[in-house]
């Protein structure tokens, strides 16, 4: 009975991973396997004030348990669509997946004010489900916020499990890796790891008083927020609106010299180190309460998978579950020309996370 136990949780994982890299992919096993989703565009009251969210209901489940799934940095934020297609898959397997839009993070910013959002949201899917506490899933940067709400007693009763997929323990150690592609590592040193030239600008589009003149900010946030969003072709005409030093900067960024600016970087990074340290979980878990599984990409460029060597040391060992570094899975999703080997640990990895969800 053990065996088919497991069995039922690995054939729900296997779902969940198909409908997420093709929420189209059909069958006869994943017709069985899968509930009709109904989606829904709610609003959450919550403190800080109204938060627009979308719910994922699986069709004739009376008594789903419920998962609060949080997007990363992305303009889209609950529009983004592998964001929308986890949540379908995993409300085909019979959750009730509520995703909250957190604004900050939409515009891509990391800020202390989107872990009330974060940790209200349970509160407001458990009281809307009446099932008990809910599971969290944060994605990218919302991981690390998702652990500090997690970690809040106003929020923990309400959270039964977190998976972070792609987190981070140190903002500032991170921004150290966009501006220099080397990662640190808990034992002390450091290694290579080529760092996507993205996060450096978006570290920069969250800190433009400290990259360009007073007289620039208002251009230079309009044209890097384009280019971010991948409209070049709005950004560029805005370049000669900037001063000859904005220009300039603005000119590596959309080049993507990321070198010529490390020194900027470097100091930037120094100047906001407190700031950068009260919203990164490390050193404040010790009321973590929940069970906590952790996946990162081998290959993650945004946010090095070395941060979850640095997770795996500062969670308090009864809460850490599991950590599977993969060459399956990139910065937010699956990669499709994984090993079988690989797969199947991820396949196992996820189903030990549902089991510890319902």
């Amino acid at each position: 009975m053990t065996g088919l136990y497991g069995l039922r949780y690995d054939l729900c994982s296997y779902a969940v991973l198909i409908h997420f890299l093709n929420p189209r992919a059909s069958g006869l096993f994943l017709r069985w396997e899968t509930y009709p989703v109904v989606t829904q565009d709610v609003v959450l009251p919550l403190a800080q004030g109204s938060v627009r969210a979308r719910l994922y209901m699986p069709g004739g489940v009376a008594h789903p348990p419920g998962m609060v799934v949080v997007h990363g940095i992305h303009h889209l934020g609950i529009d983004e669509p592998r964001l929308a297609s986890f949540a379908g898959a995993a409300a085909g397997s019979g959750f009730a997946v509520l995703t909250p839009e957190v604004a900050a993070l939409a515009d891509y910013h990391v800020d202390a004010a989107s872990i009330a959002t974060i940790g209200e949201s349970p509160s407001w899917l458990e009281q809307r489900l009446g099932t008990g506490p809910v599971t969290v899933v944060g994605v990218s940067f919302a991981g690390g916020l998702s652990l500090l709400a997690a970690s809040d007693p106003r929020y923990a009763p309400h959270i039964r499990s977190l998976l972070l997929m792609g987190a981070y323990d140190d903002l500032a150690r991170v921004s150290r890796f966009l501006a220099t592609s080397e990662a640190e590592l808990p034992d002390g040193r450091t290694e290579p790891y080529k760092a996507h030239d993205y996060g450096a600008a978006v570290f920069v589009y969250s800190h433009l008083e400290q990259f360009f003149p007073v007289g620039d900010l208002v251009v230079a946030h309009s044209a890097l927020r384009d280019w971010l969003w991948e409209r070049p072709q709005d950004a560029q005409p805005l370049l000669a609106q900037l001063t000859p030093a904005g220009r300039d900067t603005m000119n590596l960024l959309m080049g993507r010299r990321i070198g010529e600016l490390r020194g900027k970087l470097l100091e930037a990074i120094r100047v906001d180190q407190s700031q950068l340290a009260a919203i990164s979980p490390q050193g404040k878990l010790g009321n973590l309460r929940a069970p906590v599984f952790v996946l990162h990409g081998a290959n993650d460029d945004i946010i090095p998978s070395t941060e979850s060597l640095w997770l795996e040391k500062d969670i308090p060992r009864n809460y850490l579950r599991e950590v599977l570094i993969t060459s399956a899975f990139s910065h937010v999703d699956p990669e499709k020309a994984a090993t079988w080997r690989d797969e199947l640990r991820l396949v196992h990895f996820l189903a030990d996370f549902l089991r510890a969800s319902e």
